[in-house]
């Protein structure tokens, strides 16, 4: 005890040390999703359709080149009648990652068994400089 008494300060720097080592691994254990280049391996070798759940307005503003537009609010409504294979990966992106995240559950639970989320959207897409189209 008394050892832990004088030496408190040098404790309290190991502890939180260790602390910030071990907070990117907690970080990386809670992201859900794949990343960009992940997501590029699916739609070249795997045929993925990409449907962007942003708003029409976002989308508008930029997407993924090929993706389709099915904003959150419609996506249970029109998912079916967009893609129609059940069986090919499905990616789901919007502007930040967080609706996309969301539309997952929804599009699993309509079958699309292989749906994912790109961790980070298209503000990950557009820092990995990969091609961008505006409507």
């Amino acid at each position: 005890m008394k050892f832990i008494m004088d030496n408190w300060m040098l404790i309290a720097i190991a502890l939180s040390s260790g602390g910030l080592l071990l907070w990117p691994v907690f970080q990386g254990a809670t992201a859900v999703g794949i990343d960009s280049a992940r997501a590029i391996q699916l739609i070249n070798r795997e045929k993925a359709n990409v449907v962007d759940v942003s708003d029409a307005s976002e989308f508008a503003a930029g997407h993924i080149v090929g993706s389709k537009n099915l904003p959150f609010a419609d996506l249970e409504a029109k998912l079916a009648g967009a893609v129609k294979n059940k069986g090919l990966p499905l990616v789901l992106v919007c502007q930040s990652g967080a609706r996309s995240a969301k539309a997952v559950e929804l599009a699993k639970k309509l079958g699309y068994e292989q749906a994912q989320s790109m961790q980070g959207g298209l503000k990950a897409w557009k820092a990995a400089n990969l091609p961008v189209e505006k409507a």
